[in-house]
């Protein structure tokens, strides 16, 4: 299995605006529709105004690659553009 732990640092004030375009457009339930994805869920930290978090979790390497392929996915880097400053992905390999 494979977790990532995506951690996006919103330009000020735009966190809220970038997750409601996530939710418009369908990215978070086209990603969990996906073969091999286990979990694909948004989070809001307490203590910053300006980060979201995102856990993915896939079944292997190539779920992953697959959903890296997938329009929902190449639509997400492309809001991130405008309301993204710096994203951080800690990447995880679970062997079961």
């Amino acid at each position: 299995m494979i977790v990532l732990n995506v951690t996006y640092k919103c330009k000020p004030q735009m966190r809220e605006e970038f997750l409601e375009l996530i939710m418009a457009d369908g990215i978070d339930v086209s990603s969990r529709a996906e073969e091999g994805n286990i979990k694909y869920d948004y989070y809001i930290p307490i203590e910053n105004d300006d980060e979201l978090l995102l856990v993915e979790k896939w079944r292997d390497a190539e779920a992953l690659a697959e959903h890296n392929k997938q329009p929902h996915f190449l639509n997400l880097a492309k809001i991130k553009n405008e309301y993204v400053n710096d994203t951080i992905i800690e990447k995880f390999v679970i062997n079961e």
